[in-house]
Parts: C-alpha cells; structure tokens; sequence
C-alpha cells in the first residue's frame, strides 16, 4: 500500500504528483500490462536479448 502523508499547506496536485512517481516506481502497472496476456518463455528470452542488444547499440554509439 502507498502512503503520501500531506503536508501543512502543500497543494492536493503536489502530493497527487508524489503519488503518481511512488507508483511508478512499484511497477505495478508494467507487470499487469505483463501478465493480460501469456507470452512463451522463449520468445521473453529472445526480446529481452534483443533489448539488451539494442541498448549496448546506443551506449557504443554515445561513446565515440
């Protein structure tokens, strides 16, 4: 469960915003989109490697 205490004179869409990046940061939502469909292990292998393929690309490219 998250908690956002407000504080004294601080603004409903200030506190809403904390909300909003504590939540993120649970990944609560990525794991639903996750699990609304099944998704074989062999194919979650192969993204995850092509992903990782993907961002070492843009890192050697960031570095020269």
């Amino acid at each position: 469960m998250i908690i956002v205490n407000v504080k004294d004179n601080e603004s409903v869409d200030r506190a809403l915003k904390r909300f909003k990046k504590k939540f993120e940061r649970t990944g609560v939502l990525k794991e639903l989109r996750a699990r609304t469909f099944f998704e074989k292990p062999s194919v979650a292998k192969r993204k995850q490697k092509e992903r990782a393929a993907y961002k070492q690309k843009l890192f050697a490219q960031e570095n020269y």
